[in-house]
């Protein structure tokens, strides 16, 4: 394409700015969504889509490895440890990071990690390099997760934050099926064509290529940093209007450091919430990641061929972007807290079902609506969390809350082998609805009703 064909598209999808008097308004509260806002969620989807190839592949792999590698049910168990202790790292930085150098940095620095580190795990042959290479694409892949939360929340307009929150994970999301769907096809072809998934995993720097050229800063983030009229071109840029955020500034407390932050989430002001998000995400995180990660492996384990195995999971993953979607709907009802307990109730029940069916049919059919509750859950939650705290501490704080969820995956991981030594598949999806049941009654007595406001009304 020439360069003035370039120009061209460019134009057609980023028109100028209107030259209307500037409006005083709190960003994009109230305002349309245009094209070019649309164009931007597109870009985070696309970064999604590729996050979740490299975030989900390793589940329908693992059965495929342990076979061309040898490995045991306790080497797989390693591999998913130190992936998670990567995430765990990433969530931790990547907030804290993405909250002192900018959401924008953080979000193309992450997909860059991920998609070098999964082609890198598709080469080797040395399984410590191997690990090296999955945790830091689990690094890459968190980082971009929690840094994407604060982002969206912050871009988008309080009328439908919920909903673009889940319409964005529900078309990033649909990389599971995809990804499952490619599994199942390519991984039968030969002891050592799992290496292409991993292969396909580093097309993430398409998405990084277009973020470079069309991203823009978060403007509540600017003007946190006083960047004012910084903020005022972006918003020109999204919304076509001139804005005045100058009553918005107003409303920011001054920087912290990071240590404060921190400190900050454990004040009387903030530590119920804290604390109640805290055991939201030690006992959910666990219970998703194992449906997800450990499904192909214990269905494999139960009886069922590798490509059974691979077929059922494949079908199962279809939920994972329709639970996102049902998100989008159900996410700003209810202040966020109702859709986050009865989701949770419903997760719980068909935990408890699933651990106890023996049928293929019946398997792949709850395991579906299982994971479609699960990710909508988990997704009302992320919402929830980037809306509990102030800008100042966003980021950190979501970084801090998800990177701790990391660890607790990472400690569930030896766990999972021995319960399943001990009481099979249906003790590993019992413990799974214990988990789910666990934050139900704290959230119902301390959980706050944050959906449908401004973010700088949320105190």
């Amino acid at each position: 394409m020439s360069q003035e064909a370039a120009i061209t598209v460019e134009k057609q999808i980023f028109p100028k700015a209107s030259t209307e008097g500037k409006i005083i308004n709190n960003y994009f509260d109230g305002l349309e969504v245009t094209g070019v806002h649309k164009f931007i969620f597109y870009i985070i989807m696309m970064a999604y889509f590729f996050e979740q190839l490299d975030n989900w592949n390793f589940g329908f792999i693992a059965p495929a490895l342990q076979e061309s590698w040898h490995l045991k049910m306790t080497d797989i168990a390693t591999i998913v440890f130190w992936y998670f202790i990567g995430m765990t790292s990433g969530g931790f930085l990547g907030g804290v990071i993405s909250d002192f150098i900018g959401r924008r940095k953080t979000f193309l620095a992450s997909i860059l990690i991920f998609s070098v580190a999964s082609v890198a795990n598709g080469l080797t042959n040395d399984f410590t390099i191997f690990i090296i290479s999955r945790s830091l694409t689990g690094f890459g892949v968190f980082c971009l997760m929690v840094t994407s939360q604060a982002y969206i929340a912050e871009m988008a307009p309080a009328e439908s934050r919920g909903k673009w929150q889940g319409r964005v994970a529900g078309v990033g999301f649909c990389a599971v099926p995809v990804i499952a769907f490619l599994c199942r096809l390519i991984i039968p072809m030969g002891p050592d064509a799992y290496r292409i998934i991993f292969y396909i995993g580093g097309c993430g720097l398409i998405g990084f290529f277009l973020g470079l050229k069309y991203l823009k800063e978060s403007p509540r983030w600017l003007v946190a940093q006083k960047r004012l009229p910084e903020a005022e071109e972006v918003m020109e840029f999204i919304t076509h209007r001139k804005i005045d955020l100058s009553e918005a500034a107003t409303k920011v407390p001054p920087r912290e450091r990071m240590s404060e932050v921190l400190y900050g989430m454990f004040t009387k002001s903030y530590i119920v919430r804290t604390l109640l998000l805290i055991l939201l995400f030690i006992t959910i995180t666990p219970a998703t990641f194992t449906l997800t990660t450990w499904t192909t492996q214990l269905l494999k384990m139960k009886g069922f061929t590798v490509a059974d195995s691979l077929t059922a999971s494949t079908i199962i993953s279809i939920g994972v972007p329709v639970g996102c979607f049902l998100a989008s709907f159900v996410s700003d009802l209810g202040g966020r807290k109702i859709p986050l307990l009865c989701l949770g109730a419903l997760c719980a029940a068909f935990a408890f079902v699933f651990a106890h069916l023996d049928s293929f049919t019946l398997l792949v059919g709850f395991g579906f609506l299982f994971n479609v509750f699960i990710m909508a859950v988990s997704f009302v939650l992320f919402s929830y969390t980037a809306e509990s705290y102030p800008t100042k501490m966003r980021n950190t704080a979501t970084g801090f809350h998800n990177g701790l969820a990391r660890l607790s995956v990472s400690a569930a991981q030896p766990v999972i082998p021995i319960i399943h030594k001990v009481a099979g598949f249906s003790g590993v999806f019992n413990a799974v609805g214990i988990l789910f049941v666990l934050p139900i009654i704290p959230v119902l007595l301390w959980g706050l009703r944050t959906g449908g406001k401004s973010l700088e009304d949320i105190k």
